[in-house]
């Protein structure tokens, strides 16, 4: 087989692999094994770290999120199998975001758990970690700053998400195009994601995440 074509079919193969690993459902099966019950069926409905915090309790939700940014992070770093095929750092940032992206799909649409997902949120901040290391202690701290002072993860993942591009931008300096783009998207996207708990907000409805058990 041609070396390109190689190369091209390998691309394709992890492309999909990190689809495969953002499917993992890791809210809808923690629910299922150690509870009897679906996650998508309590709480917002939704199959994320929040919502499992929310209906199983905070140990599993702080596993769920934690299992669901590392699928960000092994996605992304599936890159370096092929790190030999790509002339400029540029190209090789596009293909990372490329599985980052896949990734998210898979959470957001899950094969593994009939389309309905979460809004990958957590996964996103596995590739941040990998993209931006620096940058993602920044974040975090705004993230925990806001969240303890108000206990709305919502508010406090939007918050933390457009620090990130002020953070790339203006404190590391980053030169690499695409990074910017994607910094600078992910300060867009997870508000989106959240119009619904901004509308709870404004209105004074958002749920605060408490630290105890919800459900037994």
């Amino acid at each position: 087989m041609d070396v390109h074509v190689q190369l091209n079919v390998s691309m394709l193969l992890i492309v999909v692999l990190a689809y495969a690993i953002g499917s993992i459902p890791t809210a809808v099966w923690m629910g299922k094994w150690f509870k009897g019950i679906d996650v998508r069926e309590h709480g917002s409905g939704n199959a994320g770290a929040t919502n499992a915090m929310r209906v199983l309790g905070p140990k599993f939700g702080l596993l769920v999120l934690l299992i669901d940014a590392l699928k960000g992070v092994a996605a992304v770093s599936l890159a370096q199998f092929v790190r030999q095929g790509f002339a400029t750092e540029e190209v090789f940032v596009v293909f990372q975001l490329l599985l980052g992206a896949a990734a998210i799909t898979g959470h957001v649409l899950p094969v593994f758990a009939s389309f309905k997902g979460g809004k990958g949120i957590a996964t996103l901040v596995g590739i941040i970690i990998v993209l931006f290391p620096e940058a993602f202690l920044v974040c975090l701290v705004v993230f925990l700053a806001v969240f303890l002072s108000t206990k709305y993860v919502s508010l406090a993942s939007m918050l933390s998400a457009i620090a990130l591009p002020i953070t790339v931008i203006f404190i590391k300096e980053a030169t690499v195009l695409p990074k910017i783009i994607f910094a600078i998207s992910v300060a867009l996207f997870v508000p989106i994601v959240h119009v619904n708990n901004i509308k709870r907000l404004l209105q004074g409805r958002e749920n605060r995440i408490s630290f105890r058990k919800k459900v037994e």
